[in-house]
């Protein structure tokens, strides 16, 4: 009821009071989706940053088998190698195969012919002759190889100083 003044009574409510309770209800529900919405904008960027290291932990991880399985046939290259220097004329088809199967494999020989000049990078040098300022391959006594352009092992060689 009404007051002659205009005065709310009692039972009535007070529309200012309910308007500031709504505005701070609001306010408060607005700070809550501001702050979910951080969470999730931050959930997102936690995923997408987890994804992309994993990705990139998959791709280390396959190189690394790539690179430690080439590793493990080296040997046997080196033996199929010997056995075709040893019969060039029976093996030359094996030759040419070993040759096709490494460059689809991406591996390469390290150059270390006699005469060559001596990197330390490439070559590990087992003997060193001579005085001369100049290093270069002697011989080569293991072949080294380069694995998709990354050396995978150094040539073993000796050394002659010019």
């Amino acid at each position: 009821m009404i007051k002659k003044n205009n005065q709310p009574t009692e039972s009535m409510p007070d529309y200012e009071t309910i308007a500031q309770q709504l505005a701070q209800e609001n306010a408060e529900k607005d700070a809550k989706i501001t702050e979910l919405t951080n969470d999730l904008q931050r959930t997102r960027a936690d995923f997408e940053n987890f994804r992309r290291n994993k990705d990139a932990q998959q791709l280390q991880y396959g190189d690394s088998v790539k690179f430690a399985t080439v590793s493990k046939i080296l040997p046997l290259i080196d033996d199929i190698d010997r056995a075709i220097a040893a019969n060039p004329d029976t093996l030359s088809p094996l030759a040419k195969n070993l040759e096709k199967t490494m460059m689809a494999l991406n591996l390469t020989k390290i150059p270390s012919e006699a005469g060559a000049e001596f990197n330390p990078e490439l070559h590990e040098a087992i003997t060193v002759e001579g005085d001369g300022d100049k290093e270069v391959v002697a011989k080569t006594l293991r072949a080294g190889y380069y694995y998709e352009g990354s050396v995978i092992r150094t040539a073993m060689v000796k050394v002659s100083k010019q």
